[in-house]
C-alpha cells in the first residue's frame, strides 16, 4: 500500500498496522482476561498503538468494551447486556478481579491510542456516534460491523467523518465485481477491508482482494492471525495490517522483518 487512503486513522502510520485483538486475547500473560483494561495496557505497553475491542450497551445506555451478547462465557456472572444496567455490570468479574471496563474508561486510560471498534448491538451506534462527536475523537477510530444495516447508520450519523471496514455486502462486491463497478454499486464509503484469511476452502485475503482495494486506496486488514507463518505469507502478501490474539509472536515477526510500527 502506498497511496494514503484519506483517514487520519490509518495514515498515520505507514503500514502494515499491528493489532491488538481483544487487548491480545490469547498472550499467556492474559489467558481468560480478554477485553479487559489489564490485556489493553498489557498491549500498549508492548508498543501496540492500534487496539481491537467490540462495544454493546447496557440498557441504560453505557457502552461496554466487551465481545459477547452475555456475560457468562468470560465472567462470574449471566445475563445478557443489553438487560442489564451499568451498575449490574459492575458486579461481574473477568478473571479474578477484572471489572468489564466501559468504552470512556478505555479512552481516558490511552489517550495516544486508536482503537478499531465492532459494532455488536443496534443500541450501540447511536451511543458510539455520540460518544465520537462529543469526544471530537473521529481520528482515534476506525469501525466496523458484520451488519451492513449498523454500519450504513453510523456513516449517516457520524457524517463520513470516522474510518469505517467494509461490510460483508461490500466486501463480496469487491470480489465478484470490477472495482469501478464495486465502487459504484456500494458508493465506497468505507476506508478498509477488514477479512479473514480464509473462510473454508476461500481464499478471502488473496492477491485479488489485495490488488483490488489498493486500487480504491483502501487497507486490506486480515484476522484473526496467530501462527509466524501465517502472518508472513499474508504480509508477503501486501496486507496493510494484522489483527492478533498473539501480539508477542506478531510483534517479533514485524520487528525480524523491520516493519514494526509500534514504540519500540
Amino acid at each position: 500500500m502506498t497511496e494514503p487512503t484519506g483517514h487520519a486513522y490509518l495514515d498515520a502510520v505507514p503500514p502494515p498496522l499491528a493489532f491488538a485483538h481483544r487487548g491480545g486475547a490469547t498472550h499467556p500473560d492474559l489467558l481468560g482476561l480478554e477485553n479487559t483494561m489489564t490485556a489493553f495496557r498489557h498491549a500498549h505497553a508492548l508498543g501496540y498503538t492500534h487496539l481491537e475491542t467490540d462495544v454493546h450497551a447496557t440498557r441504560d445506555g453505557v457502552l461496554l468494551a466487551f465481545h459477547d451478547s452475555v456475560l457468562d462465557r468470560v465472567t462470574d456472572q449471566r445475563g445478557s447486556v443489553e438487560d442489564l444496567i451499568l451498575a449490574d455490570v459492575r458486579r461481574a468479574r473477568i478473571g479474578p478481579s477484572e471489572q468489564v471496563p466501559t468504552l470512556a474508561e478505555l479512552f481516558d486510560a490511552l489517550p495516544a491510542a486508536r482503537f478499531n471498534i465492532d459494532l455488536k448491538s443496534d443500541a450501540a451506534v447511536p451511543l458510539l456516534a455520540r460518544f465520537v462527536d462529543e469526544r471530537e475523537v473521529h481520528e482515534r477510530l476506525l469501525v466496523g460491523s458484520f451488519s451492513h444495516r449498523r454500519l450504513r447508520r453510523f456513516r449517516r450519523l457520524t457524517g463520513g467523518r470516522v474510518a469505517t471496514s467494509a461490510s460483508p455486502v461490500e466486501v463480496a462486491a469487491y470480489l465478484a465485481l470490477p472495482v469501478a463497478v464495486a465502487e459504484r454499486v456500494t458508493g465506497g464509503e468505507f476506508a478498509a477491508f477488514q477479512v479473514p484469511h480464509r473462510r473454508g476452502p476461500l481464499v478471502v485475503s488473496g492477491r485479488r482482494l489485495v490488488r483490488r482495494a489498493h486500487a480504491a486506496d483502501k487497507h486490506v486488514h486480515s484476522w484473526t492471525i496467530d501462527d509466524p507463518a501465517e502472518m508472513i505469507e499474508l504480509l508477503d502478501r501486501g496486507v496493510d495490517g494484522l489483527m492478533t490474539d498473539r501480539t508477542d509472536i506478531l510483534k517479533d515477526v514485524l520487528a525480524a522483518r523491520g516493519q514494526w510500527r509500534g514504540r519500540p
